[in-house]
């Protein structure tokens, strides 16, 4: 089935395009070294807006199997980073398994079987698996780890793909792509509002422990800008009333927040400054996923709830 590729993201996209584009002949003035942070970044962005451009205007297969990639890519780059027993390399095959299957169960608009599959089933059954083998020595931590990666990176993740197939037939205006473009934007520029205001305004850390750069000043000011966006992009993207727009432009600035501050403690866990080198400037793909895998479950039901 094909996704509706409606007007208002037509727009939204193209607009989203030019201020990458403004953006690209700023930072080629102000960083002109061609191997500067910066300009990776950006480079970085040109990317990941292409991929998630083609993702919302592919068929509904098509987008899943990029969701998909993506889970799997964050798992995988997770599993790099943590400590892993070489008994359970069996075990991680499973949990690779689980992948393709959660994302058939949102193919096959399963509801039901999605929403337990992994925190039940596969909770049950890496445990076992881990039994069979007989090793003991580390079970607690190898069961722990997994499972916390499994309900991250494919769990959490895979409910910014089940967007894509609710039932929309009630709101006209409203499709799949628009809502997951919708929590995208939000996402990603509640991270960038919360490093400027920051750098702006910010002296009264949060969490020095964690992650030094995060301001009450730069928590607030991306707060505010978030609810600000999203009473002006949900009348174009989502069946959302004005109340409804401002409760979920804070939800997602909020949960953004503490998923790019859970990575963090994680980071600072393991020693590391960035989760890889897959995406030059940003880091890892769990650097640019992080915050997505708080509001993606979050807006998710809060949507889900008030609306279908």
């Amino acid at each position: 089935m094909p996704l509706t590729l409606t007007s208002p993201i037509t727009v939204i996209l193209g607009g989203v395009w030019a201020l990458l584009m403004l953006a690209t002949a700023v930072v080629w003035q102000l960083a002109p070294a061609p191997d500067s942070e910066l300009r990776q970044r950006i480079r970085s962005w040109w990317l990941i807006v292409a991929l998630c451009s083609l993702a919302l205007t592919f068929n509904r297969i098509a987008a899943l199997l990029f969701f998909g990639l993506v889970s799997f890519l964050a798992l995988k780059e997770y599993l790099t980073l943590i400590p892993t027993r070489h008994a359970d390399r069996r075990v991680l095959f499973w949990a690779y398994l689980s992948i393709p299957v959660q994302y058939y169960w949102i193919g096959i608009e399963w509801y039901g079987m999605f929403i337990i599959f992994i925190p039940v089933y596969m909770f049950l059954l890496l445990p076992v698996a881990m039994v069979l083998i007989g090793e003991t020595q580390g079970h607690l931590r190898a069961a722990g780890t997994l499972h916390w990666g499994l309900m991250s990176m494919v769990f959490s993740l895979s409910h910014l793909a089940f967007l894509l197939v609710l039932p929309q037939a009630q709101y006209p205006h409203v499709s799949g792509p628009g809502l997951v473009l919708f929590l995208l934007l939000l996402t990603e520029l509640n991270d960038v509002a919360q490093f400027c205001w920051g750098k702006l305004l910010g002296k009264h850390k949060i969490s020095p422990t964690v992650s030094p750069n995060k301001t009450v000043e730069g928590f607030a000011g991306g707060v505010v800008t978030t609810v600000l966006l999203s009473v002006l992009l949900a009348p174009w993207l989502t069946p959302f009333s004005v109340r409804d727009a401002l409760l979920a432009g804070a939800l997602i600035a909020v949960a953004g927040f503490f998923g790019d501050l859970s990575l963090s403690a994680l980071k600072r866990d393991l020693g590391i400054k960035d989760s890889g080198n897959l995406l030059p400037g940003h880091g890892g793909i769990l650097d640019r996923v992080d915050s997505l895998t708080y509001t993606a479950p979050l807006f998710f039901h809060f949507t889900r709830y008030l609306y279908f």
